[in-house]
């Protein structure tokens, strides 16, 4: 039986954000972003969920269940964190893809995931979601791929394999957003939409 893995990327140093907490384990809602993030990809039911972090306090973070996978070069890009995701996985000859979210995209949600994954049972070597017609996360990685991204670099990651070669478009509208918590403002306005959406509850 073939299986498809998440893998949850939480080794970003945040270094626009600032400060001296991990980006992953600043608070949206009063939850860790990372916690959003870890919830959806576990509500998506499958079996093998990684995360990969670079800093003890994140990893601390990981729930259990979750595989706890290092980075130890997290500056040479996110390129680096999807390689130790796809090291991790290698090895497992049942995981047949990888479905790749971000811990710094706290509102995508559950349904995203199956939905990548639906298009891989569909024959689907690489998938992104879309939202409102443009690309976003997550992203489904084959195994037949796996090879060609870990010889990506830097910050190169599935757009970078979708110019040589045909992916799936999924709709995701009304599972989520891929909106990014780059910096401090981006949180400030992502916690004022959190709290008026939980108002209006």
């Amino acid at each position: 039986m073939t299986e498809v893995a998440v893998a949850v990327l939480a080794a970003g140093r945040g270094v626009r954000l600032g400060g001296n907490v991990p980006k992953p384990l600043l608070e949206l809602g009063g939850r860790p972003l990372l916690a959003h993030a870890l919830a959806a990809a576990t509500a998506s039911e499958w079996a093998s969920i990684v995360c990969v972090v670079s800093d003890d306090r994140v990893a601390a973070a990981v729930p259990a269940g979750v595989e706890v996978v290092r980075n130890d070069a997290p500056e040479r890009g996110i390129a680096s964190s999807l390689h130790a995701a796809l090291r991790a996985l290698e090895p497992r000859p049942e995981i047949d893809a990888v479905i790749i979210g971000l811990a710094d995209q706290p509102l995508v949600g559950p349904d995203a995931y199956r939905r990548i994954a639906a298009a891989y049972e569909r024959g689907a070597p690489l998938a992104f979601a879309t939202y409102g017609g443009a690309r976003g996360n997550p992203v489904l990685i084959a195994r037949s791929l796996w090879s060609e991204a870990l010889g990506l670099s830097g910050d190169e990651g599935g757009r970078i394999l979708a110019r040589r070669h045909e992916a799936a478009e999924v709709p995701c509208d009304g599972t989520g957003e891929p909106t990014d918590v780059d910096t401090p403002e981006d949180l400030a306005a992502l916690e004022t939409r959190w709290k008026s959406q939980t108002a209006s509850e």
